[in-house]
């Protein structure tokens, strides 16, 4: 009983932990999101595959000494340019450089939206039926969920340790 204990509060301590990371991450995030009206709408544009490249990410499938051995992996990107001649460029992630090559060799165009970021001269591509508003609306969603979630952990924890402080004082 003394070990399901220690491990429930190990566990209990760890999720704290992260919850705590979260929470913090996912203001900051939140903080960083643009207003809709920061980003310009360019229209949809049809993307062509051109090449296969091999780039560098981080190694999130391996776990301790494996990770720490290896803290980068290759990836490879199927990268994509604007059919019109804009020089509109996107990329997305290959599972390996076959299967890349395999859709730079078929040539299928993809539809993007491109929002121009005109304050720091860059832009951004979505999903074709996106907009700037629904994008940023997304973004504020997704970390406001993971917020809230955090935030819920940490009451319920703070919450469960009152309970049993209070059961501890009574009994002893």
């Amino acid at each position: 009983m003394a070990k399901l204990k220690s491990v429930v509060f190990v566990t209990g301590v760890m999720l704290l932990i992260l919850a705590a990371a979260v929470g913090y991450l996912s203001v900051k995030y939140l903080a960083a999101v643009l207003p809709a009206d920061s980003y310009e709408d360019k229209g949809v544009y049809t993307f062509l595959p051109y090449q296969v490249l091999p780039v560098q990410v981080q190694n999130t499938g391996a776990g301790g000494r494996d990770r720490r051995m290896n803290p980068t992996k290759t990836a490879y990107m199927v990268c994509y340019q604007d059919a019109g001649g804009s020089g509109c460029q996107w990329s997305r992630q290959a599972l390996t450089r076959e299967l890349g090559q395999e859709i730079v060799d078929e040539g299928a165009a993809v539809e993007r939206r491109v929002l121009s970021i005109p304050a720091d001269r860059s832009y951004i591509t979505v999903e074709p039926g996106q907009t700037a508003e629904s994008y940023t609306a997304g973004l504020r969603q997704k970390y406001i969920t993971a917020l809230v979630t955090a935030g819920a952990y940490v009451i319920l924890y703070a919450a469960a340790w009152c309970v049993t402080g209070n059961i501890k004082r009574r009994m002893g």
